[in-house]
């Protein structure tokens, strides 16, 4: 696999600097039992990194120091962690609130089967993959048969109350296919609601559009394809000021299945240790630490989170 790394270091995008903490996003391990091709992680069935029970608990130890308001779980598939229930309930107890970001077809896999209720019984935010209502885009994206199972999937969270009950927030998430950005998200959720709820009696309650980042399995195919610079030119072009105040880093840590600490899921994938010429942290490092006013590293993928509508984990910006 081709690195972006180099192809990113020289930026001159502006610096920014965190806010007040309030989200934990745990990476809880690389497995996962779809191989996408907009992956960032490179996530994929064949990958062994798991977080352990031992980094689990520190992290449960951060949040409950630091008064973290939201735990957001990601992968690979972050139900694959043979401990995510625990540490699922562990949170829960504490009433920080969960994200479980969900690739769909996992709620179908065999030892999974109850991980939809297990959710639903936590009141778990679920925020669910979905790059479109075609069969033919989510197969190219997603592969062979994985829309099938993702409408099943989203059937399935439905029967539990997701999407209906107040409580039980489900969300799903777009992802561009090419050198394109994001449409209108607004639009297209309106979009998304009518074709899914015509077509398969499917209801959500928002749509998130995520712009891909120029990084890992991603970021590899536009080099080998020789479209990089062509992709960079199309998100540093769309650059808005405005979005910089929104940006998901200022309040967000990332934390990698060892346990080290980075600004965002994004640096984590570069390896770009917290904050500027800083070594890498370990989570308990960190309890004691006030991160407002630091400084985030920044390479140029971060034109990514900033072009047009702006990017988020949680969707545009503006």
């Amino acid at each position: 696999m081709k690195d972006t790394f180099d192809h990113l270091a020289d930026t001159d995008f502006p610096q920014i600097k965190r806010s007040q903490l309030d989200t934990l996003q745990v990476n809880l391990g690389y497995l996962c039992n779809q191989q996408c091709l907009h992956c960032h992680v490179d996530a994929s069935p064949r990958r062994t990194e798991i977080m352990s029970i031992e980094t689990i608990k520190d992290v449960l130890e951060f949040v409950s120091s630091r008064n973290i308001k939201t735990l957001d779980l990601t992968g690979g598939a972050p139900e694959m962690n043979p401990h995510f229930n625990l540490l699922v309930e562990q949170a829960t107890k504490l009433g920080v609130h969960i994200i479980d970001r969900c690739n769909l077809t996992i709620l179908l896999e065999s030892g999974y089967e109850d991980t939809a209720k297990f959710l639903a019984e936590n009141e778990v935010e679920v925020v669910a993959s979905m790059p479109c209502y075609l069969k033919e885009n989510v197969d190219a994206q997603r592969g062979k048969g994985v829309f099938s199972g993702s409408i099943e999937g989203l059937k399935l969270l439905n029967k539990f109350g997701y999407g209906i009950d107040k409580k039980l927030q489900l969300n799903l998430v777009f992802n561009p296919q090419g050198i394109n950005l994001p449409p209108a998200q607004l639009q297209l959720e309106q979009n998304y609601k009518q074709e899914l709820k015509q077509r398969f009696d499917i209801s959500f309650n928002k749509l998130f559009t995520i712009t891909n980042m120029p990084i890992k399995r991603f970021g590899s195919t536009l080099l080998s394809k020789g479209l990089f610079d062509e992709y960079m030119s199309v998100l540093k072009n769309s650059y808005s000021q405005e979005n910089l105040s929104g940006v998901m880093c200022r309040t967000t840590l990332s934390v990698d299945w060892q346990g080290y600490v980075y600004d965002c899921d994004f640096n984590q994938m570069l390896d770009l240790p917290l904050g500027p010429d800083t070594l890498s942290t370990h989570i308990n490092d960190l309890r004691q630490s006030d991160f407002k006013g630091r400084d985030i590293a920044i390479m140029d993928h971060c034109y990514g989170c900033t072009a047009g509508q702006g990017s988020s984990c949680g969707g545009a910006l503006v």
